[in-house]
């Protein structure tokens, strides 16, 4: 077995196989995941790819170490929707700035999003308008990309738009399992008149006057070919891997729904442009999400961001601290579907309320002692790894400071209790408007009340508390024997 194999098995898409993870080179471990569009605010289906990669981007951390992992996740602000809010609200402009312009508050927004569910900011965050023409410092591009497929043969021009010659590359389908004449056989509209096959797809599309675009400049039959347009959605990401993980790399992530056509895509791209066998050599797609056991949409009527789960009313009739929805995403397998309710809220956030009253305000131990990676290790089943953290935490709720600490260690493998258990009351005593001096205050007044046996008054302030959503609990002080009291807040 190679030395680079750290005894992680992954299942690729490719081959529909569970597989040793071997990077190519253990001192530069690469993967490519699929962003958002930043046409508008990211919703909570976004949310799931971006917690289930970073659970893979810590793993390889911790395996090959920080400085030996590349991550690369891009941001999509090439759209049509896009272009056009750009050029009717900063027509003064040059694309790429009014783009920016229109984008900068939704693209701050999914920074915020992500680092509030505990995401590590990625290696690399691209934006694909910076990749569209040739670059100063010579990183891949897609207008070369294109023409470079154009030079191969696997490309050729037609009314304004460069396309894609799916015929010209064997095995096209390999990754979503397609054949190319089962699409042919089985097109349900007519072929455009302009395309060779059914299956062939947009690279590069012409604007008309009014719509905006870039100018181009390709040859084509040895002649010259300017179009002012824009790039079609596959050739962005082809560009944007190559550019910082080369042409060939480890794992390219995303969720089920971009296998085809997006993924499929990409292999055919970067296949034929550098002429290799692969594009990525594992590929990994978590399951789809439905809401309170519903596809989520807008007409639905169940269509939630992120944004509002964490800062509105919006969803159960409260706001919901990042970690849990976070833990919430952990409890299903990432390749299995995931009905995401507010029931399934209240089960993590009472976990993690039980696991945080374990940990107290100790500081991590320093090493996995839930065997956390071990169950990491195989295909990121964090159900596994969560069910070793309840029997941990049974041991750390006897007292044990030993077990705590391993809690919290572990835990952190994923991105969770990676605040104290004060930090984790205070925000909620917030998110509840309570008094935290007040509450301190009338703890205080009931420990006293109980040190003179005036256990009437005692039991009033307790229940008065509690009607304000505060649990208390009592403890023996380790040192002293004397009797102290916790709280933490109850929804």
């Amino acid at each position: 077995m190679s030395e680079a194999f750290k005894g992680l098995r992954i299942t690729n898409t490719l081959t529909r196989e569970k597989e040793d993870f071997i990077p190519l080179d253990p001192l530069n471990v690469r993967m490519y995941v699929c962003g958002p569009t930043v046409y508008d605010y990211a919703h909570i289906g976004n949310a799931r790819p971006a917690i289930v990669f970073d659970v893979l981007f810590r793993l390889l951390r911790h395996l090959y170490g920080g400085e030996h992992v590349t991550y690369v996740r891009n941001i999509t602000d090439v759209d049509d929707k896009i272009n056009a809010r750009a050029l009717r609200d900063y027509p003064g402009l040059p694309l790429n700035e009014a783009i920016r312009k229109v984008t900068e508050k939704t693209a701050n927004q999914y920074h915020e999003d992500v680092a509030a569910l505990g995401c590590l900011k990625p290696t690399y965050e691209p934006r694909a308008t910076e990749f569209v023409l040739p670059r100063p410092d010579g990183k891949a591009d897609m207008a070369s990309l294109i023409q470079t497929l154009i030079d191969r043969g696997h490309a050729y021009a037609a009314k304004g738009e460069i396309l894609f010659d799916t015929q010209s590359m064997p095995g096209y389908g390999g990754l979503s399992r397609r054949k190319l004449e089962d699409q042919q056989a089985g097109a349900r509209v007519a072929v455009e008149d302009h395309k060779k096959n059914p299956a062939d797809f947009v690279l590069w599309k012409q604007s008309s006057p009014e719509e905006p675009g870039w100018e181009a400049h390709f040859t084509v039959d040895g002649k010259p070919l300017v179009i002012r347009g824009r790039p079609g959605w596959h050739i962005e990401c082809s560009a944007m891997s190559a550019a910082f993980l080369g042409e060939v790399f480890d794992i390219h992530g995303g969720g089920l729904d971009l296998i085809f056509p997006h993924h499929e895509n990409e292999i055919a791209q970067s296949r034929c442009a550098h002429g290799t066998e692969t594009m990525a050599r594992y590929w990994m797609h978590n399951g789809f999400l439905q809401v309170e056991g519903r596809k989520m949409s807008k007409s639905e009527g169940n269509f939630v961001t992120i944004s509002e789960l964490l800062h509105t009313e919006a969803f159960g009739g409260r706001k919901w601290p990042g970690e849990v929805l976070r833990l919430a995403m952990l409890m299903t397998h990432y390749r299995e579907p995931i009905d995401f309710s507010v029931r399934k809220l209240e089960e993590a956030e009472a976990v993690l309320d039980g696991w945080y009253r374990a940990v107290g305000d100790v500081q991590p131990a320093g090493i996995d002692c839930a065997d956390t990676v071990g169950a990491l290790l195989d295909d990121v089943n964090t159900t596994t790894a969560i069910a070793a953290l309840h029997e941990l935490r049974a041991e750390a709720a006897k007292g044990s400071d030993g077990a705590k600490r391993c809690l919290k260690t572990s835990a952190a493998l994923m991105g969770l209790l990676e605040r104290t258990e004060s930090d984790w009351n205070a925000e909620r005593a917030a998110e509840a408007k309570i008094d935290e001096t007040a509450l301190q205050a009338a703890v205080e007044r009931r420990l006293a009340l109980l040190r003179v046996k005036n256990f009437a008054e005692a039991d009033m302030i307790r229940d008065d508390l509690s009607a304000q959503g505060v649990q208390l609990m009592d403890y023996k002080d380790p040192e002293s024997g004397e009797r102290r009291t916790k709280w933490e807040v109850r929804r």
